[in-house]
């Protein structure tokens, strides 16, 4: 079966319009896009498949789908924003602009811990019950109420679902606006992104149905922080189809996009702090991703991460990059984002068949890969 790849792919790149094709016929893929900028302009903008498990609609140019945890790095860039403009202290308390927050012993957890993982609240004390996960304000209320699970900012242990609510907070309480309107206004629309979190019904027609993947992941230990992490909230892969998912705001998983609109966000962060003529932030703002704050085995994914503010850091245990000045993240079965500053390269690669992986698989992988063996032979 051949499986149509429509967009453009600057010759530079064709190695990953083959790697892409490769994943249709030999990786699964079902419906996939893949964009690169290079110093701030598109050498790679593709997409093919269907939008569906049946195959029976074809993933369009603007066809969206839920990129999970590829949406964190939204939510962070949102943040650094604020910080580049001033408004934010991320050294400072988180209960300086939240005072609700230092309750139960968290009145040193510091903004910056949010971004990093570190401010021991990756998941939640209290029940969460029926479309609680969608209500911001009982969400946040039951994070300021709650205990830390470890020390603040000791080590890592993964916000899967938590971190969302713990920046946009932050992002609410300085702008007065909820995270998704403040990333709309001052990011998306500035550089055309057409990436959202909080979806509209208008939307429902473009975005595309996950398929979840054949099994889920792996928690050993049932009274784990891992194992409380993912059990409340608990999510499963088919709660994006629901409309109550979609409009809500849950700016650390419901992002709705495709490798084109996260590319088009995240381009600044890779290209001095401007895209496609407008400028986000600084370049010093864009180089504060790479303040590292924790390294060691995170204490939810059982692996080995280096975090900077924000964004996983290019390591040893995670080599995403040939280059010193990269970073990178990605979502619940397979989505993810590379900002790689010393190559100029931002990279996405957006599917809808999952894996169980957490933080991408082989098919975003062998992608950029490809981008890399590319900017090799072009010297």
């Amino acid at each position: 079966m051949t499986h149509p790849i429509h967009g453009h792919c600057d010759p530079r790149f064709a190695l990953v319009k083959r790697a892409f094709e490769t994943n249709f016929a030999e990786h699964g893929d079902v419906g996939a896009s893949v964009a690169i900028t290079l110093n701030g302009e598109f050498v790679v903008d593709l997409w093919g498949g269907h939008l569906d498990e049946e195959r029976s609609q074809p993933w369009q140019e603007d066809t969206l789908v839920n990129v999970w945890s590829s949406t964190k790095t939204m939510a962070a860039m949102a943040l650094l924003v604020l910080a580049d403009r001033n408004e934010v202290d991320l050294d400072a308390p988180a209960s300086r602009y939240w005072p609700e927050f230092s309750q139960n012993g968290k009145d040193a957890v510091k903004v910056r811990h949010f971004l990093s993982h570190s401010a021991g609240l990756a998941g939640m004390d209290e029940t969460v019950e029926g479309d609680a996960l969608y209500d911001w304000d009982w969400m946040v209320q039951s994070l300021a109420k709650q205990a830390p699970w470890w020390e603040p900012g000791t080590q890592s242990g993964y916000h899967a679902l938590t971190q969302g609510h713990l920046i946009g907070e932050i992002v609410r309480r300085i702008t007065g606006q909820s995270i998704g309107t403040f990333f709309r206004q001052e990011i998306a629309e500035p550089t055309g992104a057409d990436f959202h979190i909080g979806a509209g019904p208008e939307l429902d027609t473009r975005i595309g149905n996950l398929i979840p993947p054949t099994a889920p992941p792996m928690i050993a230990d049932s009274d784990s922080i891992a194992a409380r992490t993912f059990t409340n909230p608990k999510v499963d892969a088919t709660l994006p189809r629901e409309r109550g998912w979609r409009a809500a705001e849950i700016p650390a998983a419901n992002g709705q996009g495709n490798a084109r609109s996260i590319v088009r966000a995240q381009t600044a962060m890779a290209n001095g702090g401007r895209a496609f003529g407008k400028t986000i932030l600084s370049e010093a703002g864009t180089k504060r991703i790479f303040e590292q704050q924790t390294d060691g085995t995170d204490l939810v994914l059982g692996i080995p991460v280096k975090f900077g503010l924000g964004y996983g850091l290019n390591s040893e245990a995670t080599p995403m990059s040939p280059n010193a000045k990269a970073c990178f993240w990605g979502g619940y079965g397979g989505s993810s984002v590379i900002v790689d500053q010393d190559a100029g390269l931002c990279f996405s690669y957006v599917m809808n068949r999952m894996e169980s992986g957490l933080l991408g698989d082989p098919r975003g992988f062998g992608l950029a890969g490809a981008m890399y063996a590319s900017m090799q032979a072009i010297g």
